[in-house]
């Protein structure tokens, strides 16, 4: 396994570096959210062909993780390119007074969590059975509902943000009338494909990183926090009001309607 994390990380800080230095000459951070999401693609396939399991579950993380990552990365690199720099990354940038040495250990932190959340991928890709059994329909399944999910609310939020007399209003539309972070609820969901995935694998228990990290990182890091803290910002009152009344993570029905 360490082998096969070491070529990741590899791949991943040979990437970012690159990823770096043109964010330095264009000014937009944004643009680690991108790499970072096609490197995730990127280490679904290399960790799937240099896995021990058997063909179907590589198969399978392969299709989960490359797909997933590439629909993300390509709806994140739309964002980047017709959007200003992502208000979090601009907060970033005049806390550290635009800082390339700061930014670049910030990039490369970056290729480490392409690393870590290479682990379950790992843990899936070393089942030692082609069966088509209970759970690796629950995995199929798990996965199909997250990525659908975590599109139509990246797809819901899009739609809202290109009209410019939203300019200041928080979305609620859709799912973003259940869950203030839809799009993260699915994106941590999918993480248990993996586990499923990986049931009877001598790695199973390396599985349950993706689904734990990514809770974490969404709850205390780099999800919630960031977006709240901007969101409050950009939008004061109007997005006080949404906290009030909205799940958080999970979708749940609101307090109220009141728009």
């Amino acid at each position: 396994m360490l082998m096969v994390l070491l070529n990741v990380w590899l791949m991943a800080a040979v990437v970012m570096t690159l990823a770096w230095y043109f964010s330095m000459r264009v000014k937009n951070v944004g643009y680690v959210d991108v790499v970072w999401a096609g490197l995730m693609a990127a280490a679904a396939i290399l960790v799937s062909y240099q896995g021990s399991g058997s063909d179907i579950p590589r198969v399978l993380v392969a299709l989960f993780g490359g797909i997933w990552g590439a629909r993300l990365c390509i709806h994140l690199l739309k964002r980047v390119l017709h959007e200003a720099e992502d208000g979090r990354y601009q907060a970033l940038r005049a806390t550290w007074n635009g800082s390339p040495a700061k930014f670049f250990i910030f990039f490369q932190m970056q290729a480490l969590i392409v690393v870590l959340f290479s682990i379950p991928f790992y843990a899936a890709a070393s089942r030692h059975s082609s069966e088509i059994n209970l759970w690796t329909i629950a995995a199929i399944a798990t996965w199909l509902i997250s990525v659908f999910g975590e599109y139509l609310a990246d797809e819901q939020l899009a739609k809202f943000r290109a009209d410019p007399g939203n300019r200041g209003k928080t979305c609620r539309s859709g799912l973003w009338a259940y869950s203030r972070h839809p799009n993260y609820f699915f994106e941590w969901l999918h993480w248990f494909a993996y586990v499923f995935l990986a049931v009877n694998s001598p790695y199973f228990w390396y599985s349950l990183v993706g689904p734990i990290v990514m809770l974490a990182f969404l709850y205390r890091v780099s999800g919630i926090p960031w977006t709240e803290a901007q969101a409050l910002r950009s939008r004061g009152e109007n997005y006080k009001n949404y906290q009030d009344e909205v799940s958080p993570f999970i979708p749940w029905p609101p307090k109220n309607t009141k728009q």
